[in-house]
Parts: C-alpha cells; structure tokens; sequence
C-alpha cells in the first residue's frame, strides 16, 4: 500500500473515532478497528509481493535477490503498523511473523519452538548462498502470505476496552526503545529506525481519539516521528538525542494521560508504572521478581549480617562475601572461584550480585529460580559453603543475639528462626542491590553533563552498530526480555576457553545443557547485565577474557564461529560486526559509565 493510501486510512480512522465513539471508556474501539484493518489490509498485499519475490529468486539473476530484499522491508514495514495490536491481543497468532531467527524453547513451559516469519526470512536471504535456500524461503513466504490473508478473522466477536488499547500501546514504547531502534529483529537489514517510524505513525492514528485534549503527548508523537524521519541510517543514528530528548519525554506524557484518564490497567509486565520512563530508577515493579519484595530495614540489616557470617559455612572459615566482596562490585576478581578445600577451582566465575534479583534465573545455567533457591543450593554445595542446613540453623539457634534479632524481623512469622527465615533475609539484602546510580542513569534523568564525549558515542554503538543491546537488554543490560520483562534470556556464543582468538579452543562447559538436556541450550548461559562490568573483570561464565578488550575483539570478530570454531548452537551472529578499534573503545568507555557509585 502506497504511503498516500496509508495517510487516507489515518484520516478515515480519526473520523470514525471522532464519529462512532461510545462511552467515556470505550471511545478509541472503533478507530482501533479502522486502523488495524488498514494495517492488516497492507501487510497481506506487502507479504503477497513477497512471496511472488521469492518465488522468482534465481541465481542467474542477481536483481532477484535485491528485489526480494525490498519487499521484506516493505512487508516488515507493514507488519510494525500492526505489531503491538496482535502482540497485545493475539501474542500466539503473532508469533508466525516475526519470532527470532533461531530454534527457541519457551520457558517456563519448555515449548519448543522453530525459527520462522520475517526475521528467519531475512537470516536466509542474507545467507553466503541464498539461492539454495529458495524452497524454505517459500515455505516461510507462504507460512506469512496465508495467513496475514486471514487476520480480518481474528476480529470475529473481538472486543477491547480503552484501558487495554493505551496498555498495549504502552508496551509498544518499551518495545520500540528497546527493541525497535536497536535493530533487535532486523539485523540484517538495518531497518529499525524506518521500522520504528512506521509503528509510531500508526501509534498516531491509533490514539487520534485522545490527542485532541492533550497536545503534548501529540507534539511529542510528532517531534518523534519526524526525528525518526530525518536520518534512517541505522549506524549513524543518534539514540541518545532521540531517547532523551523526544523519546523518553513521550514516555512520561503518555503516562500522565493514561493516569489523567483514569484508564490505567496492569495486566501481566514486569514495569512499574507510576515510573515516568524506561531508564527510571523505579521503572521495574518490585513485586513481579520473586527476589525482590522490599521488606523492613530490620530483616534488610539481619541479610546483610549473615551475609558477612562464616558461620554459614560448613568450617566457618568461608561466608558469601568470600565469593562476593563488596570492594570489587560482589565479584572475587578471579577467573572462577577457589573452592572450599583449595584443591579444585569451582567450574565458573562468579558473577556481581548487583541486579541479580532482577532476572527470573540464578547461576549460570539458570538452575534456581529464585534467590533463596540459589542461596539453599550454595549452602549445601560441596565446594562452595560445604555446610549442614540443619547445622547451620543450630548455631544460629545457640546465639541470643540472632534468636532476638529473627523475633524482631519476623515477628508474625509462627517460626522467626527457621531456615526459611535465614534464606529470605539473605535473599532480602542480595535483592537490595541495585542502587541504579551510574552517569547513564544521572543522564537520562537530567544531568547532561554526566557522560562524556566517548561514553555518548559509546551508548550509540552499544544500542546500535555494536548489537550489544540486542542480547543485553536495556534498562538492566541484561538477558531480561522487553516488553514484559517475564523470562531471562540465554544465548551460546560458541565461547572459547581461553583469550587465545588466533589458535582457538572451544570452551567444554556445556551450559544449560546440563540442567536441560536439550540440544539447543548446548553451551547457552544466561545473558548477565553489563552494569558495573568495568568493575568486575575477568569476564565470561569461564573468566577467560582479563579485559573488556579481548571481550569486545571476541564479539567484533563474530564469536566461536567466527574465530573458525565449529559451534553448530551458537545464538550469537557469526558475521564480524566490522568495528573499528574507536568504536570499540567507545564501547568501553560508555561501559565505565555504567558503573555505579554507590557501594554496600
């Protein structure tokens, strides 16, 4: 559908908004239903040119190729029109569009699920021999043609209130902040920021029923869209100057219009939403982690104690601070931790505990769940705590101090010193850590002058020509998945065993794999957050890289793969992100700036 036809349909929406509203809290349904069925109506025409594109792919003619590259961009244009609408209201239908382009298995659930939709397409397209891969590229056409030929069905008997339309719109912003101008799913392509205007231009006409009685959030929608417009170039964008300026200021308007019209609803996301803006220091809900209920100062104090305590230890000679000292961000500064007995280093390194609340896995392999999951398993560990609960829970027992201390903290506990009790303060005080309190965070929230010159450059490269913030997620930087921010992500980077790039070894840690035997968590470890990563060397789930140097060179050149090794599960793009070694230390140096000044 040509730009013109598309403009017609905004118009017609806002009349049949404006010219069928209903009641005070279903007036934006009927534009809803205009909008989305132009959307619906352009993404069918845009995947039919698609799939005739792929079927006259042919290798003795190399325009063929070009020319089905343009039509997945039209076609994913098409589909960003309409994205949040069936994100929001018909997420499993959604998902024959534009799932990742890898075999998934969905947690907690463990569906597995295979890559397929626009972005599989685009992986393929972009294949060394894309020729070859003519009968799945018809196969995945066809699976998008059919079926975006049959969405007006999803309509039958639909209905959606006002507060839901504003909602899934909200999470739109967060998608696109986070996923949309980052290049998440179109990395090949590199059209994110065009993606990016076109979902906001259909935010546009779909709020045209409230604009009217509140210009800012409209003057905002606008500056944006027509930032977005000035320059496309996917590496060459400015983020930053987007976020702060127009972005992340119709992120907070938008949530003072929802709450001026008393159409708030929180259905199922992880975000706080009394918070103005995606990098908020309370823009996560504390009560949706299961780590990180804030509790009272006096079981916060009596975790921070025990934290500190040997006598959690099977010899009392080891405490958690052992492995997580405060002076080095919760690390140890080695590569993996000594065990116990000193004899035999524990598998992997131990990683920061700031932020670790804010994931719905701990270790590694993400074989906890929760907090006090993790801190039971550490207790008990051979080579970690080496200690007897029961032991554990006597010695506390024979000390007045902590018998009055539990009594105090857990008063209507019907058993204040239990093992339970002693797992959730020391879960209460580790869910504490994170203070938020970098220059990054000072920025976003006002102060300018708190990142230099390279750290801006950085923060630029890291959300876009880096692909940093395609596995590493903002607002943490971690492996936790926007919009909803309900699962914790793991990826293979096909990681070698030692900071030897030029004569390779694959490292032999298997991963998740060993805590589900399932053949595509092969070497996949959770995705760990960045914040305070220049305090925290060495680096990786082996500690095989000293510094964010050798890091950065591993990711540049592609991962395993791309240093030659064979890594058949490896998540990670094998192709060189083509970084030059400013770049890189840009990249560095807006890591520096993620590092917290607060210390605990």
């Amino acid at each position: 559908m040509k730009p013109l036809v598309w403009s017609l349909f905004a118009c017609l929406a806002v009349m049949a908004a404006w010219g069928f509203k209903q009641t005070d809290h279903n007036r934006g349904f009927d534009n809803l239903l205009v909008v989305f069925k132009a959307g619906a109506a352009e993404f069918s025409a845009a995947s039919a040119h698609l799939y005739t594109a792929l079927q006259q792919l042919d290798s003795t003619d190399n325009t063929s190729l070009q020319t089905a590259k343009n039509e997945l961009i039209r076609c994913r244009l098409a589909y960003k029109r309409i994205e949040w609408f069936m994100d929001y209201f018909f997420f499993t239908s959604a998902q024959a569009y534009n799932r990742p382009a890898k075999a998934e298995v969905e947690e907690p659930f463990m569906e597995y699920q295979d890559a397929r939709g626009l972005q599989q397409i685009a992986v393929l397209l972009f294949d060394d021999h894309p020729f070859r891969q003519k009968n799945e590229l018809l196969l995945q056409g066809e699976l998008i043609r059919s079926s975006a030929a049959d969405l007006p069905s999803l309509l039958y008997q639909f209905s959606a209130k006002d507060e839901e339309i504003l909602e899934g719109i909200r999470l739109e912003f967060v998608r696109l902040y986070t996923g949309g101008i980052t290049g998440y799913d179109a990395q090949e392509l590199k059209t994110g920021i065009s993606e990016t205007q076109a979902a906001m231009k259909s935010i546009h006409a779909t709020l045209a029923p409230w604009l009217g009685e509140y210009p800012e959030v409209e003057q905002l929608l606008a500056k944006c869209i027509n930032y977005l417009g000035r320059s496309q170039d996917f590496e060459h964008f400015d983020r930053l100057e987007f976020l702060s300026s127009y972005a992340l200021p119709l992120q907070a308007a938008y949530g003072k219009m929802i709450k001026s019209l008393d159409l708030s609803i929180h259905t199922r996301s992880a975000i706080n939403y009394d918070a103005p803006h995606l990098f908020s220091r309370n823009f996560f809900n504390s009560g949706a982690f299961a780590n990180t209920t804030i509790k009272d100062s006096a079981i916060l104090n009596l975790g921070k104690q025990l934290f500190y305590d040997p006598k959690l230890s099977g010899n009392m000679q080891r405490s958690c601070a052992t492995c997580h000292q405060p002076e080095k961000w919760f690390t140890d500064g080695l590569a993996t931790s000594a065990s116990l007995d000193r004899q035999k280093p524990i598998l992997r390194n131990a990683p920061s505990l700031y932020y670790s609340a804010y994931q719905h896995a701990q270790f590694w392999d993400g074989r906890a769940g929760k907090l006090v999951q993790q801190i039971a398993t550490v207790i008990k560990n051979p080579q970690e705590m080496n200690a007897d609960p029961a032991v554990v829970l006597d010695r506390l027992q024979k000390e007045e101090k902590y018998v009055q201390a539990f009594r105090k903290a857990y008063a209507d506990s019907a058993a204040p010193l239990s093992l339970a009790t002693i797992y959730d303060a020391l879960a209460t005080y580790v869910g504490s850590l994170a203070p938020m309190q970098s220059a990054m965070d000072d920025y976003f929230n006002g102060d300018h002058t708190a990142m230099n010159a390279a750290q801006k450059r950085g923060f630029n490269l890291f959300m876009g020509k880096g692909l940093c913030a395609t596995c590493h997620f903002a607002p943490l930087f971690n492996g936790l998945t926007p919009p909803l921010f309900e699962l914790t992500e793991y990826e293979s980077l096909g990681m070698t065993a030692t900071s030897n790039l030029k004569q390779p070894v694959l490292d032999k840690d298997e991963g998740r794999y060993g805590y589900f035997p399932m053949h595509f968590y092969k070497g996949a470890f959770k995705t760990p957050t960045v914040r305070n990563t220049a305090m925290t060397a060495p680096y990786m789930h082996n500690g095989a890289f000293t510094d964010l140097n050798q890091v950065m060179e591993f990711y540049n050149a592609g991962g395993g793969q791309g240093v030659g090794l064979t890594a058949p599960y490896q998540t990670l793009s094998a192709k060189p992100l083509e970084l030059t070694n400013e770049e890189m230390q840009d990249i560095i140096a807006f890591l520096g700036a993620l590092t917290d000044k607060a210390k605990y």
